[in-house]
């Protein structure tokens, strides 16, 4: 969950990209996730994720200068499912705290599949 500034801000850095893609030339036509394939593009919120991602396992496998213990915890190990990197995410009871980065990407980054979180090649 986002704070309203933060969703205001994205709107609107949103709407400049539509607005853009909407003036090249030939797409007017077309809307605007057509837009964003022809010109093989992700929306904002996509492409946060996927940097929120890359840090995510930079900070996980010390490859950034940033304390792991500063930003997560380990989850109890559970070997029944998904991957050996799960991160345990604390619960939150107010917005701004919930919005952080970390409260962000640890549920995605414990969903992604074994296959996919196989960091050894």
């Amino acid at each position: 969950m986002q704070t309203m500034q933060g969703k205001q801000s994205i709107e609107c850095i949103e709407r400049v990209q539509r607005r853009y893609t909407k003036r090249l030339p030939g797409l007017k036509a077309y809307s605007y996730e057509c837009r964003l394939q022809r010109l093989n593009l992700t929306t904002l919120e996509l492409r946060r994720l996927h940097i929120n991602l890359v840090w995510c396992y930079k900070i996980v496998f010390g490859l950034v200068d940033v304390k792991f213990d500063d930003f997560f915890k380990h989850a109890p190990l559970n070997h029944t499912r998904g991957h050996m990197h799960k991160l345990y995410k604390q619960r939150s009871s107010t917005h701004v705290v919930a919005a952080f980065f970390v409260n962000h990407v640890i549920d995605i980054w414990n969903f992604l599949p074994e296959d996919i979180v196989d960091f050894s090649s």
